[in-house]
């Protein structure tokens, strides 16, 4: 078999074993191996590990993909110097994510445009980067797929998904107020987790003002003991971001 056929070969049989690293690399990677006088094995195993790190690159952007978020706000993103004092004085902390290897909520709670979101999904971005099933989605969101899927029968199913995710996070708790059979639902299903995975709250009212969402005081008092036990509390009061940039494009 002469050059031209073996090369041929290896494209066809890269493409159907679905090997793109190896058939994007292994010329580039021959004259290297050549040069170094590199053994037969020490090329395989260069080739293979060029695979296997391609293959966990697109993994992981799989993941975050899968993830749901909205927007692609990252750490180093964040104006540090504009984050609320505890926040800031916490975050070298919570960048670490000991909370989701131990299963603790987090819950980040304190006016609008103060940073919640972006801390909330720069968290999850870099959880999806370190190997974590992570999903992002509002609270309203949560309660209609919870809605619609037991109408369709699937709430199990829901549920069964649900509980697997290593951190889920639930934005914008609290813009929307819920009937009794909402709220039970959403008790009910964020639930599943306490105790064992981890999820980020974000609010705006403070816990003595969630029964302004839930509208039953037994439940209310029930669910923020179930999200805050043992869960990490960060107050985002501050300044608003939002607030902020408005005046700088103003004054522009």
């Amino acid at each position: 078999m002469n050059t031209k056929d073996i090369k041929q070969k290896i494209e066809e049989l890269s493409r159907t074993l679905h090997l793109p690293a190896f058939r994007r690399e292994y010329e580039q990677q021959t004259i290297h191996a050549l040069a170094e006088s590199l053994s037969y094995e020490a090329f395989l195993l260069r080739l293979m590990e060029l695979e296997s790190q391609t293959r966990e690159a697109n993994r992981r952007k799989a993941q975050i993909r899968q993830a749901g978020f909205v927007q692609y706000k990252y750490l180093h993103d964040l104006s540090r110097v504009d984050l609320p004092p505890d926040a800031a004085n916490k975050l070298p902390q919570l960048e670490q994510l000991d909370f989701i290897r131990s299963g603790q909520n987090l819950i980040l709670a304190g006016n609008p445009g103060t940073g919640k979101t972006h801390l909330a999904t720069a968290l999850g971005l870099k959880a999806c980067q370190e190997g974590y099933k992570v999903l992002y989605t509002t609270v309203s969101r949560l309660l209609t797929q919870i809605r619609e899927s037991r109408s369709q029968k699937l709430l199990r199913t829901l549920e069964n998904r649900f509980e697997k995710f290593d951190l889920v996070i639930c934005d914008e708790f609290g813009y929307v107020s819920f009937d009794k059979e909402g709220s039970e639902l959403l008790f009910n299903h964020l639930s599943l987790r306490c105790g064992r995975k981890s999820t980020i709250i974000t609010t705006n009212l403070p816990f003595n003002h969630w029964n302004e969402i839930f509208g039953d005081t037994v439940l209310t008092a029930a669910m923020v003991d179930r999200l805050t036990h043992k869960a990490l509390l960060i107050n985002m009061n501050g300044s608003s971001y939002r607030v902020k940039e408005t005046k700088l494009m103003l004054g522009k």
